[in-house]
């Protein structure tokens, strides 16, 4: 009996679970207890034979009963339920299984037997005829209908169910997130409960939690519904996980709520429903890409087998053994078993909680084999792809008040260290713009470090602007910019531009109105972004062309050598770098220090002409104008560069200054004649109290604040019209050449009128051997030498030409262009410079001496060194190599006593344009007024005259003996590469650009100088629209729509408004050493003439271009020249000196231009009269100017060969 209690003790301590040493002695006790209660009775109302009959089976009896704790008093004898519940799910899932599998077996069978049978009725109709086969297909057709709409039926139910569950509806995608809710709310249910014993009983009215899990359970069993509905095959779906998570979880509730008691069970299973999680944020469009699919699959797969895993163990640990009698449990909570899985996973296994039952041991092998492979494969799995994840991945948060732009495409160290040192630059004014970098490679250190440094401006995201999200994790459709930076070294630059396109394509796809600044490396490549519907250059979009831009800051260079150099510093931000010592890097880094900016003119101004303004500004204010942006009558804005005195300054003008800081610049918006008049350091020009008159009215398109307006790239908020460059049209009164041109029906001018322009020409009419050009006197010519074959990218020679073929230009004054190069390259360009006059080929190398001889290379303006090669070299040093060596070939020629410039003309050989026996075509710059052919009124007129003895301009060469005399200007890839130039610099090899000599000289110039223009055209585009137009000789927004349609310029007749286009400045460079200016040349302050040259020939002079060693006291042989930008007012001028300025349109210079040969045999005696005439009569020749352009060029062909 004794022994009898003590098992039922035992047992009963394990089956109350959980209930530990004390729990288990007390059901110890309470065991005993009811076996003395049933001796005692027993023995007072039986025999003694019946009683020891008793007492011999009573213990067997009591064997069978599980006793209970006295938490658990559900009946009288203590009797525990598990196998209730447990039989429920079992039944349901076999018999459900037994059910499917008998359908499967009986439809088989009738399919077998219809089978049969109807290949026995289709014998007998064969053989009964089609008689009786008419009287039978009756029924069997009804039966048929009857079927298939019985089907269709079924089918319409299957399909719903089908959407329901598959989330193709809004209504199917609630329904299955609300299922995976409930089924994590049902597991939070079983956390709570774990806390408690294995099995307890519960009254369903009174115990919350029950009642929660009853209603989550019946929803499970209505959705069981639907997917069984919905399955296909059967059996399949029964055997699926969730169909068994369902049946070990749902009969259970429901046999609770019967027996008013809860057993814990497997209703840990629920854990499993975390493995659809990833399909779940799927539906709700919160998952996108595979790696975070990948992710979230691998946790939730990791995380639901341990949880399934751990809710096991808590469940035979905390019940014992049933062989055992349930006698060997133990007590842990489930996270503990959470805790035990996990070391068991990980195979550290410390032993403070380890498995005591039989069950959970066993488990423990087989889950340590299978969760072992799993730990090692999916922790490392999902480390992996928890690391790859982008650590710029997130997403920009706008600052309010503050604007942001976004920098794409080419993001290297290089790149972006040079944006941010311009953008960031201290010289702007209150820059209070976040720069968002997005590019789809992560940043290396240097650059991670760069941003570092910047991280108060600057942020970088992980992405691709070619994808819309990533457009919208970086706001585009706030931001105020885009900028594209392309790569300038890619071997291949048409590709490097589709992808700039498809850029701008797809930022544009994304939010139209947004405003792009795209770097373009090929010129003919700007045509596709025409192609884009909403990309209009009026409202803000540019493309910045570094090959138009490159080719006319050389071509400019040709004209006037220096000039790449000072603008490239004009438009890059630069810090003033003071030098105590008297070298000539003293005066050009102050040079330097000075940029381009744009500010409102003061209402003091209003009513002055432009002359008088910038003479005040320069004088009295310490600032450089060189354009002002005027209203026409119709409102039209326009951007006009020196315009004459005949233009007054209107009220709300623009004005664009040259200075050193945007500070500087306010003081042109902040005079006031009455309050500073009498002031004369310009440092105390503040704003006054004074009363200003309100020129930015409602309707005017420019009612920006300067600053506002400075930001957004002036004229953007008019919609109807934008800035055009052009000088001030004239009044369209023809002249005498005018009348001239428009009386010939010869086209000398694109449509335009803004280039020089002749009928195509087979390339086989300009090529020259190497003997016929040696038989022909070349001089003051341009030499171009291009390296390139048959397979190098094209460069676009055209943008080389144009700015050299200029309407503002008389045709006798432009220089003839001279390529020596490949044949097979120049056959590639030829179809966009067979327009252009005055163009000769010359097949050979740069390389060749010989060649270099023929085209009389020592007699030459300006020789170019250009590559098409330099992309496809991997090694940066080596890019530049062939342009290097043809300008260290040309620098080391020797030259005898060849035939010069004065000798070709005594022995009858007369370069064109270079008879120094006319005084139309001698060399040196005079002035002289003569009346206006425009308005009849005196203005100032630049015209040639030779002044024998004296040092002739830049443009004519003196003979030279040595190849260091020749002027060049080379093309650099790699900026380092400068220091080979010039073999007696100094430079230092880590120098910066800017800083060395070839560059301060203008023999040097590098497409990365041109990187400062994005961020000079977002600040204002009216700059980029004047550094184009100064450059490349008056190309205009509608010129490029033209070259896209043709891809060639066309030719027009002259009339008065193409005529019209001519009267625009262009840049030249003036001596000092003769001429009107000559007795300021020596000793004479620069601020002198800069006003006697803007008040008696509305010259704007600029900068100078001095020689090297002007300011040692010992005389020097070096013809080197460097450039100094802005000089003050009172700097010293040396002779030498030449001056850089905006020369007005010349109406009458072309008036005498009878011929280019006039004499082409003249005496010497003849020659020095007519340098004598120091000027010419409009009229004077015209008799014996030819009619057409055609005459002139045969005329000149006869002067320029020797036959």
């Amino acid at each position: 009996m004794a022994n009898g209690g003590g098992g039922g003790g035992s047992s009963g301590g394990g089956g109350g679970g959980g209930g530990g040493n004390s729990l288990r002695m007390s059901s110890n006790i309470h065991a005993n207890h009811l076996s003395l209660d049933a001796s005692s009775s027993s023995s007072s109302s039986s025999s003694s034979s019946s009683s020891s009959s008793s007492s011999v089976h009573e213990p067997k009896m009591d064997a069978l009963i599980i006793p209970v704790t006295m938490e658990v008093p559900c009946d009288s004898r203590g009797q525990r339920m598990w196998w209730a519940f447990l039989a429920s799910s079992m039944v349901t899932f076999f018999g459900g299984l037994f059910i499917i599998l008998l359908w499967r077996t009986l439809k088989y069978l009738w399919t077998v037997c219809c089978h049969c049978g109807g290949k026995t009725k289709e014998a007998q109709k064969i053989n009964n005829g089609s008689s009786q086969a008419d009287g039978t297909l009756k029924p069997v057709d009804e039966k048929e209908e009857a079927v298939a709409a019985e089907v269709g039926w079924m089918t319409s139910v299957k399909d719903w169910a089908g959407v329901m569950i598959s989330a193709q509806t809004l209504t199917g995608r609630v329904l299955v997130v609300l299922v995976f809710a409930l089924s994590i709310g049902a597991l939070v249910i079983y956390f709570i409960d774990s806390s408690n014993p294995i099995e307890s009983c519960q009254n369903f009215y009174k115990d919350f939690t029950l009642q929660i899990d009853m209603a989550f359970n019946v929803f499970f069993l209505l959705y069981f519904g639907l997917r069984f509905i919905a399955a296909n095959d059967k059996l399949w779906f029964w055997l699926e996980v969730n169909s068994v998570v369902d049946f070990f979880t749902v009969p259970p509730v429901f046999v609770s709520v019967y027996l008013n008691r809860s057993w814990l069970g497997l209703r840990f299973l629920r854990a499993l429903r975390l493995i659809q999680f990833s399909e779940i944020l799927q539906f709700l469009n919160i998952l996108k890409t595979s790696n975070s699919i990948k992710l979230v699959n691998l946790l939730s797969i990791f995380i639901s087998t341990w949880l399934t895993a751990a809710g096991f163990i808590h469940l035979v640990e905390n019940s014992g053994d049933p062989w055992e009698n349930f006698q060997n449990n133990q007590a842990l909570t489930y996270w503990e078993c959470v805790y035990l899985l996990m070391v068991t996973m990980s195979t550290v296994g410390y032993g403070d909680v380890y498995a005591k039952t039989t069950l959970g041991r066993l488990f423990m092998v087989f889950f340590i084999l299978g969760g072992l492979a799993m730990f090692a494969s999916y922790v490392p799995e999902i480390i992996e792809l928890i690391g790859n994840r982008k650590k710029y991945g997130g997403s920009y948060s706008a600052v309010s008040g503050r604007k942001h732009i976004v920098v794409c495409g080419h993001i290297t160290l290089e790149s972006v260290s040079n944006f941010l040192k311009d953008f960031l630059h201290k010289d702007r004014d209150d820059v209070n713009v976040e720069i968002v970098f997005l590019h789809n490679i992560s940043p290396n250190l240097e650059l991670e470090a760069l941003f570092k440094r910047h991280f108060t401006q600057v942020e970088f995201y992980q992405g691709s602007v070619l994808n819309p999200h990533d457009l919208a994790r970086v706001k585009i459709e706030s931001a105020d910019a885009c900028l594209i930076l392309a790569n300038k070294y890619c071997a291949d630059p048409d590709a490097e531009d589709a992808s700039n396109i498809m850029r701008v394509i797809s930022i544009k796809n994304y939010h139209p109105k947004i405003r792009i600044i795209t770097q373009m490396l090929q010129y003919h490549n700007k045509a596709h972004l025409l192609n884009i519907p909403s990309w209009n250059w009026k409202e803000g979009d540019d493309a910045i062309c570094l090959a138009e831009l490159k080719l006319g800051f050389i071509a400019q260079s040709c004209l006037a050598q220096g000039l790449s150099t000072m603008l490239a510093n004009l438009f890059s931000m630069r810090s003033f770098i003071k030098i105590e010592e008297d070298t000539w890097q003293k005066y050009y880094l102050e040079g330097v220090s000075n940029e381009m900016y744009t500010e409102y003119l003061s209402s003091a101004f209003v009513g002055l002409s432009f002359p008088t303004v910038c003479e005040l500004c320069f004088v009295k204010l310490k600032l450089l104008m060189i354009a002002i942006e005027y209203k026409s009558a119709n409102r039209e804005s326009r951007i006009l560069i020196n315009p004459g005195n005949h233009l007054k300054i209107q009220e709300g003008t623009l004005g664009f200054f040259i200075a050193s800081d945007a500070k500087e610049v306010k003081r042109a918006f902040f005079y006031c004649k009455a309050c500073h008049d009498d002031i004369t350091d310009p440092k105390r020009i503040k704003k006054c109290g004074c009363k200003r008159l309100i020129y930015f009215e409602d309707e005017q398109p420019s009612t920006l604040s300067p600053k506002k307006k400075q930001r957004n790239g002036g004229m953007r908020n008019s919609p109807s019209s934008s800035p055009k460059l052009m000088r001030h049209d004239p009044l369209l009164i023809p002249g005498n050449e005018q009348i001239d041109n428009m009386d010939s029906n010869v086209k000398k001018y694109d449509s335009t009128g803004m280039f020089h322009w002749c009928a195509p020409k087979a390339i086989e009419k300009v090529i020259l051997t190497r003997s016929e050009a040696a038989m022909t006197v070349l001089s003051g010519h341009v030499v171009v030498c291009i390296f390139g074959d048959v397979s190098s990218a094209l460069i676009g020679l055209r943008n080389l030409v144009m700015p050299l073929r200029a309407s503002n230009f008389h045709y006798h004054e432009l220089k003839h262009i001279v390529f020596v190069g490949s044949i097979e390259y120049l056959k590639r360009e030829w179809e966009t410079l067979h327009n252009f006059p005055k163009v000769s080929i010359l097949p050979g190398t740069p390389l060749s001496r010989a060649d270099l001889r023929a085209v009389n290379i020592n007699l030459c303006d300006m020789c170019v060194i250009l590559s098409a090669n330099q992309n496809n070299i991997d090694d940066t040093s080596l890019q530049d190599k062939e342009c290097i060596l043809a300008s260290l070939n040309i620098k080391s020629m020797q030259f005898d006593d060849s035939i010069g410039v004065l000798q070709a003309n005594s022995q009858g050989f007369t370069p064109p344009g270079m008879d120094r026996s006319s005084p139309d075509n001698s060399p040196v710059h005079g002035m002289l007024r003569q009346p206006s052919i425009t308005t009849g009124v005196n203005i100032p007129i630049i015209t040639e005259l030779a002044k024998p003895g004296k040092l002739p301009l830049v443009s004519v060469n003196q003979e030279k003996n040595s190849g260091t005399h020749i002027l060049m200007i080379t093309e650099l890839v790699n900026d380092t590469n400068v220091q080979f130039l010039d073999q007696d610099d100094d430079d230092d090899p880590d120098t910066e650009l800017y800083l060395t000599q070839p560059f301060a000289c203008g023999t040097a110039f590098a497409v990365s100088v041109l990187d400062s223009l994005m961020s000079a055209t977002y600040f204002n585009d009216n700059i980029l629209t004047l550094i184009r137009t100064l450059v490349t000789g008056g190309a205009t927004p509608e010129l490029e729509a033209l070259i896209a349609e043709e891809n060639a310029l066309r030719g027009g007749y002259s009339t008065p408004q193409t005529l019209a286009n001519r009267d625009r400045c262009r840049v030249a460079q003036l001596a000092l050493l003769d001429g009107p200016f000559a007795d300021l040349g020596d000793g004479g302050c620069y601020g002198d003439l800069f006003c006697k040259a803007l008040k008696t020939y509305n010259m704007l002079c600029f900068g100078i271009y001095r020689l090297r060693d002007a300011h040692l006291s010992t005389p020097s042989q070096c013809t080197k020249r460097y450039v100094i930008t802005n000089p003050p007012y009172e700097f010293e001028l040396v002779p030498t000196d030449l001056i850089f300025c905006l020369m007005q349109f010349d109406h009458n210079a072309g008036q005498s231009r009878a011929s280019l040969s006039h004499s082409s045999h003249s005496s010497q005696s003849s020659s020095k009269k007519s340098s004598s005439v120091h000027s010419i009569p409009s009229t004077a020749n015209r008799t014996n100017r030819p009619k057409s352009r055609e005459s002139r060029d045969k005329q000149n062909r006869k002067e320029m060969v020797y036959r």
